[in-house]
Parts: structure tokens; sequence; C-alpha cells
């Protein structure tokens, strides 16, 4: 028995020292490798990789502001009945093209040709009356002459007869006003052009303040513009306007050509006007587009859009710095504004002259070293 305990403390005392052994060993191993880490900081061992960069340019930026625009005919007409009275007929339909004088619409004429048809009835009875008045006249003045009547009684005589002619007169213009009215029951297109919407159907009862449809005539647009009226003070006519589509494409560029001396007050915006030619026809009336105002330009340095990286809404391009030990690659944020061409102007995080790295930004890091070659007009040149 004292045999074995004498076994078990000394195999007790062994395993003591074994783990004062490894301990003293680990934190031997720890020390040793956060001296390393010290002594040695990340990218300072590894070789520097081979990136482009580009130098960031000062260039003259547009300062550009975009609106809703409201395409408009610069010669639209718009259509209303001149008459009362129902809608018989429809002659054609929107889209069509028609010619200066093409019926569009027949208001019912009947009531006013039976009018026609009085007057006409009423002047024929007064020229009965004239012929008649006439005769009695020349008949006066041959017994006046042979002093068979009285003085008195030719001028009667005369005086009815001209009585007779100015009734016959005022219900020869009577007939033609009655014609005219007439007339205006069949509604003509007053120029060549495209019918509009036509929002009445057969049988509507219509007056003069009833629009029928509308004609705009093909070619040359106006764009509505409308502007808020805080920056109001820098709307002038010259000022260039790009008409851009849904996906940005440019559609037509042009000029302000007319600026509301007033603010709306509904809106409490200032209509501008642009000319827009359409020669092809691709524009259409009423289609809404985006109007880009540029009110000037400002010099500032741009970034290509491909060196430029999003991360949670921010964006971010490194940059070659060389900070004395090494050339490093550097993540800087951005602050971007519109694009100019293949480039964004950028507002804050790069200034003139900074070196931006174009390629293998995927492999980057903040603080990385990196061997840089400069990108000129397409050709690289190891930088110096």
């Amino acid at each position: 028995m004292e045999s074995g305990s004498v076994r078990t403390k000394k195999h007790a005392s062994e395993r003591r020292a074994s783990a004062v052994l490894l301990a003293l060993t680990a934190g031997a191993l720890a020390v040793g490798c956060q001296k390393s880490a010290a002594d040695n900081p990340p990218g300072a061992g590894a070789p520097a990789l081979p990136v482009q960069v580009r130098i960031a340019p000062s260039v003259k930026i547009p300062d550009t502001t975009e609106y809703l625009s409201i395409l408009k005919s610069r010669h639209s007409a718009t259509i209303n009945p001149q008459v009362e009275g129902q809608i018989t007929r429809i002659f054609v339909k929107s889209g069509e093209h028609v010619k200066a004088g093409t019926p569009l619409l027949q208001i019912d004429p009947l009531k006013q040709e039976a009018t026609v048809n009085s007057q006409e009835a009423s002047r024929a009875a007064q020229e009965a009356n004239l012929r008649y008045a006439k005769v009695s006249l020349e008949r006066a003045q041959k017994l006046l002459d042979a002093g068979v009547i009285s003085k008195q009684e030719y001028d009667n005589a005369q005086t009815a007869y001209d009585a007779a002619v100015a009734q016959l007169k005022a219900l020869d213009e009577q007939v033609r006003q009655q014609k005219v009215q007439l007339h205006y029951y069949s509604v003509t297109s007053p120029m060549d052009g495209i019918v509009g919407d036509i929002p009445v159907r057969m049988g509507d009862r219509v007056t003069v303040a009833t629009s029928l449809t509308t004609i705009d005539e093909r070619g040359a647009l106006e764009a509505y513009i409308y502007v808020p009226a805080e920056r109001a003070h820098n709307l002038k006519a010259g000022l260039p306007v790009r008409l851009l589509d849904a996906a940005g494409n440019s559609l037509s560029e042009t000029r302000v050509t007319f600026v509301s001396p007033q603010v709306d007050s509904d809106t409490q915006s200032v209509l501008a006007k642009a000319t827009v030619e359409n020669p092809q026809g691709k524009l259409r009336v009423a289609q809404e587009v985006r109007a880009q105002i540029t009110w000037g330009t400002h010099e500032g340095p741009v970034i290509p859009v491909l060196a430029v990286q999003r991360i949670n809404g921010q964006f971010f391009a490194f940059v070659s710095v060389n900070e004395g030990k090494g050339t490093l690659a550097r993540q800087r944020p951005l602050k971007l504004g519109d694009t100019v061409g293949n480039d964004f102007a950028v507002l804050d995080g790069i200034k003139p002259g900074d070196h931006i790295i174009v390629s293998g930004t995927q492999f980057l890091q903040d603080g990385a070293a990196v061997a840089e070659q400069i990108q000129n007009d397409g050709k690289k040149t190891p930088a110096k």
C-alpha cells in the first residue's frame, strides 16, 4: 500500500510540472506573436499590388436641374361650336390627319334651315311688294306729268317705293345672316393638322361653351416647364434645355424662349417655354418628358463611373497616396453630383490632382501597398 501511494504522488508531481511547462511555452508564443504583429503592420510585408490610376482632372461641370415638362403644339386650335344644338354626325376620329375646311361634326340644322326658308319666303313677298310699289310710282309719275294728281300723291307713291326697297334690303341682310348661322351647324377644321380627343358623342346636346375637339398642327412643339418659384430668379430666356425620356436618353436640345412674369398661385411655380423641333414626329402633343435646364458651369473634379463603389448607400473610391514609406491605397467617401459623360462630378472627397485608382479595386483594402500605372488619354505610363 505504501509503495503504491508513493508512485501515485510521483505521477501527480510530474503532471504538475508538465502543465507549468506548457503554460510557460504558450505565454512565450503569445508574446512573440504580439511583437511580430506590432513590428509588421498589415500590408507591410505584402508585395505591392499593381493598379492603374487616373489623375483627377478639373473640368467645367454644368449646373443642371431637371423638371417635369409637358409638350404642347405651337399651333393648336380648340374647337367649340358657335351654335347650340344636338350632334347628329361625327365625321372624323381622334388622331386623324385633316385638311383645312374638312367637316368634323354636324349639329342638327333642321330648325335653322326652317328659319332660313321663312326669311327667304318673306324676302320673296317683299320683292313682290317692291315690284308693285315701282309700278305705282311709275303710274304716279305719268299722272303727275298730266296734271291728274297732286304732288303730294306722287310723293306718297315715292315714299311707298323707297320703303319697299329698304324693307327688301333688310330682308336680304337677314337671309344672309341666317345662312351664315346655318353654316356654323357644320363644324369644320380651321387648319391642317391632327384631330385630338373627341369627348362628345352623337346625340349629345352642345352649347357654345362645349369643347368638341382640338386640331394640332404637325411639326414644332413647345415644352411647358414648371420651375419652382424659389428658383425663378435664375430663370431667363436663352438658358440651354435638354429634353430626356424616362431612361435618361436625350430627345431634343433647345433653349428657353419664354418666362412667365408671374407665379402660378396654385402650384407656386413659374412657367417657362422652350421651342422643340419635331421633324420626324417622334414627340407627341401632351407627352410628359423631363426637361434639364443648365443654369451655368463651374470648375471641379470628376471621377470615372467605374472607379466608384457603393456600400450601404455610401459612395467610395480608392486613391493612391504616397505616405513616405511607400504608396498606399486609401478609401475615401464621396459626395457625387450629376454624370458628365462617363464620369461623375465630385462634390466632396476628391480634389483635382488626386490619383484615382481605376482598376483592381475589388482586391484592395484601406492601407494596402500599390504600384501605380498612370493612365493618360487611354495609355498607361508607369509612375516615377
